[in-house]
């Protein structure tokens, strides 16, 4: 199995912060967003994940985020199967200092 390429959260700060535009996946469930999810992050729970590779573009690249990496590298072996380009965040949502919004 190929490695999953991966960024750490300190690393992902710093790209948003310099305005750059990157896909954020967050596959926690939805009381765990209920807490605050990265402002760009969209949700997409780990089940409903291969049900939604529709609204995913094989060739750009996506960043999954879960509450620890644990969840979000799964996830990553998976899309990478499907042919998608995607990086884990590892220490996940635990890791995570920069600043998060509400989900709804």
């Amino acid at each position: 199995m190929e490695m999953i390429q991966v960024i750490t959260p300190e690393e992902l700060k710093s790209k948003l912060a310099s305005g750059e535009k990157l896909n954020l996946i967050d596959v926690r469930e939805d009381v765990e967003v209920a807490e605050g999810m990265i402002h760009s992050a969209v949700h997409i729970p780990m089940m409903e994940i291969p049900t939604s590779l529709d609204k995913l573009k094989k060739e750009e690249e996506y960043i999954v985020i879960c509450r620890s990496g644990r969840r979000s590298e799964n996830v990553c072996y998976y899309l990478q199967e499907q042919g998608y380009k995607v990086r884990n965040m590892i220490g996940g949502m635990l890791e995570w200092t920069g600043d998060t919004k509400p989900k709804y």
